[in-house]
């Protein structure tokens, strides 16, 4: 009764991580729905006798390939959009083929599966262990198969790198011919970008900083700030200082002292 509660527990959590993946609008919300399914699968392996594949599930999926997607997100950005236009011709028909090739395959395995759980005990215990049965298939009867999805890993690897590249015409400048371009061009600063907080009372990140000229510099807070509205807005007695300063006339009179 108790691995009957656990497994419809799992199973509800699992279909529920994969509708959230499927549904959700942004790519960090579908990893971490992809990472519950497959927490809740390598319970469901456990309660089928499989611990090693239990671990696998866990360690090498959950705790690997989805953290290393998270931090692949985490660099790119997850406003970044994706491009739409189709650089390799025909790849949506060959897509659409192989989509139908998977349905296919998927209908063919659900028609020919068990329906009637039995669990794996017996093949545990013909090999001496759930790791000895798993190496006996692996490396003795679906040999070739697991080396054509080795292949095709690896495959999809190179492409991925190709698809990636950049070619480069140019030779890539030294930082010295870079400082030289930027001096020389008439758009842009000259100088490296302002901290938050220059010429401001304060070093916070939501306050921006002032030009020279007393004008707001807006690359120097962070976007996602300024696309929320959280920015601090400037004070005018900074405004006034700054101006002061700029013009040479004192900015702060303390006790008889001008600054």
């Amino acid at each position: 009764m108790g691995e009957q509660i656990a497994f419809w527990i799992c199973a509800i959590l699992a279909v529920v991580g994969a509708l959230g993946m499927v549904l959700s609008h942004k790519a960090v919300h579908s990893a971490l729905w992809v990472a519950n399914t497959m927490m809740n699968l390598a319970v469901l392996y456990a309660l089928l006798g499989a611990p090693f594949l239990s671990l696998v599930q866990i360690i090498v999926y959950t705790g690997a390939v989805m953290m290393l997607f998270l931090f692949v997100l985490m660099i790119v950005g997850v406003d970044a959009s994706d491009s739409l236009v189709e650089t390799i011709k025909g790849q949506r028909a060959w897509a659409i083929v192989g989509a139908l090739g998977l349905i296919a395959l998927m209908v063919s395995a659900i028609g020919a599966a068990n329906l009637t759980p039995a669990g794996i005990d017996a093949a545990n215990s013909a090999w001496g262990g759930n790791l000895q049965g798993l190496a006996q298939l692996i490396f003795g009867q679906y040999l070739l198969a697991f080396e054509v999805t080795s292949a095709l890993l690896i495959t999809a690897a190179l492409g991925a790198m190709v698809l990636a590249h950049r070619e480069r015409f140019t030779p890539r400048l030294s930082q010295r011919e870079m400082a030289i371009a930027r001096f020389q061009s008439t758009t842009g600063p000259k100088s490296s970008l302002p901290a938050a907080g220059t010429y401001a009372r304060h070093n916070a990140v939501d306050t921006p900083a002032l030009l020279p000229d007393g004008t707001m510099a807006e690359n120097s807070v962070p976007k996602p700030l300024a696309a929320r509205g959280l920015l601090r807005p400037v004070d005018r007695s900074d405004q006034a200082e700054v101006q002061a300063v700029a013009s040479g006339q004192a900015a702060i009179v303390t006790g008889g002292d001008q600054a």
